[in-house]
């Protein structure tokens, strides 16, 4: 642990100096590139200090225990030193857990109706209305840039953007395939039936983070339909973006203006480029994931929710609520909050 922490250490004052150059100072990615990385380091670089300098005051007050007159005040302050010292010791091991790097970013999801026909559309909108309450009480902002309603209600696609201090943090975990028991307001005999909905959770992309090269883009414009406010289903004004040498495909159609559905599905393009891009990156590199919870896949069923027993569970790490309801009301911290101490508790592990 002192190793790497005099590497971190030494790496946060290489970075003070560079960024007093002014050749960095004129390269503005450079610039926010470093700034990004000393800020990820100080956190545990002024912990180390502290430590440090707990380590340097112990050592300097058990010379006073051969002191007899200084003894007694001595060991008192010995017993508080050391306890310091342990505390901040827990602090350096938590600070010390491999940080996300995109922790700190806005998040884009995809929310799909999948197995189940007309009651997995409703599940998919029931999912989007939890999400959406949630994030409201977090203070996070949501804009939907791409609605397809379902006939019964729900909706078997919709992609949206939730704005906000670390909002990758908070709904990471999300993605994969959800599952729901309960009785269909379309089925007319009561009988109870099991339906999936799938949630895909990116990171927005920044401009360092992906390039994209304009002639391996594909615009196509169109008239929107579906859910949208006045004028929005009366222009062509939708817009599908397809990048031609991994043949994503991107649509937005729910801004009012052609340019904003453009630079919304620019956006959107973007993260799921990077996506592709860490996931090819971890495969090279033999992590795939290694130490996250669950692999992030559509296809991985990692909750379900049982509407007769109120009963939420996560299969990734056992946990079960029996508040359904408060959970579909967006009171998701008790859940996101048990996924966030496993995953600390796995990548400690690993380290």
């Amino acid at each position: 642990m002192k190793e790497r922490l005099e590497i971190m250490e030494k790496r946060y004052q290489e970075i003070q100096q560079e960024l007093t150059k002014e050749d960095i100072l004129k390269d503005l990615n450079k610039t926010r590139q470093l700034s990004k990385e000393m800020n990820d380091l100080e956190d545990a670089v002024k912990v180390y200090q502290n430590y440090k300098d707990c380590l340097q005051q112990l050592e300097d007050t058990k010379e006073l225990l051969n002191d007899k007159d200084l003894a007694e005040m001595a060991k008192d302050e010995i017993a508080s030193l050391e306890n310091k010292k342990a505390t901040l010791e827990k602090e350096l091991e938590q600070l010390l857990i491999p940080k996300d790097p995109n922790d700190d970013k806005n998040v884009i999801v995809e929310i799909r109706g999948a197995a189940g026909g007309d009651e997995a559309n409703i599940f998919a909108g029931d999912l989007f209305r939890m999400y959406s309450r949630y994030a409201e009480k977090k203070g996070y902002k949501i804009n939907v840039y791409n609605a397809i309603e379902g006939e019964a209600g729900g909706f078997s696609q919709i992609e949206f953007m939730i704005k906000g201090n670390n909002a990758y943090s908070t709904f990471k975990y999300e993605s994969g395939a959800h599952r729901v028991q309960r009785v269909p307001t379309t089925e007319a005999n009561g009988r109870l039936q099991t339906s999936t909905a799938t949630v895909l959770v990116m990171p927005e992309a920044e401009e360092v983070d992906i390039e994209i090269k304009p002639t391996d883009l594909r615009i196509d414009i169109y008239r929107s339909s579906g859910c949208g406010g006045q004028g929005v289903n009366t222009t062509d004004s939708a817009v599908r973006i397809t990048h031609i040498p991994t043949n994503t495909v991107v649509t937005c159609q729910n801004e009012r203006s052609q340019i904003q559905n453009k630079e919304q599905a620019m956006k959107v393009l973007k993260a799921r480029l990077y996506e592709q891009k860490q996931q090819e990156l971890e495969q090279k590199e033999g992590q795939m994931r290694r130490s996250k919870i669950g692999t992030g896949d559509r296809a991985e069923k990692i909750r379900t929710y049982n509407y007769p027993q109120n009963r939420v569970t996560d299969h990734r790490i056992g946990f079960t609520t029996k508040n359904l309801d408060r959970v579909m009301n967006g009171d998701l911290d008790e859940i996101i909050n048990a996924l966030t101490i496993e995953d600390q508790k796995q990548k400690m592990m690993s380290e």
